[in-house]
């Protein structure tokens, strides 16, 4: 059942410097990122290794040197459990460009 992944497309080209993700039970997870105008020709930002504890929601921050990014690519590559959830992701940066 994996790996799983999502797209997050933002409306423009966009400056990020941290990412947080609430999720449950994933145990892998890879960030990539594109500047394409498409969803293609990923660049990895980081792969991590999370930790799990049952019934508490995992929250990881990641903190990059302000990377640009017109997609953004989460890839579950493992999980504690045959389901995992992601409840919130957040992206921040420069004001106006997010």
């Amino acid at each position: 059942m994996f790996p799983q992944e999502f797209i997050i497309c933002f409306h423009k080209c966009v400056t990020i410097s941290k990412l947080t993700i609430q999720c449950y039970c994933v145990q892998t997870l890879r960030i990539e990122k594109s500047v394409s105008k498409d969803p293609i020709n990923f660049e990895q930002c980081v792969e991590k290794e999370l930790q799990y504890k049952e019934g508490e929601l995992q929250i990881e921050a990641f903190s990059f040197p302000e990377i640009q990014a017109t997609y953004l690519r989460f890839i579950i590559l493992s999980a504690f459990d045959a389901f995992v959830s992601v409840h919130r992701v957040i992206a921040e940066g420069i004001a106006q460009d997010i």
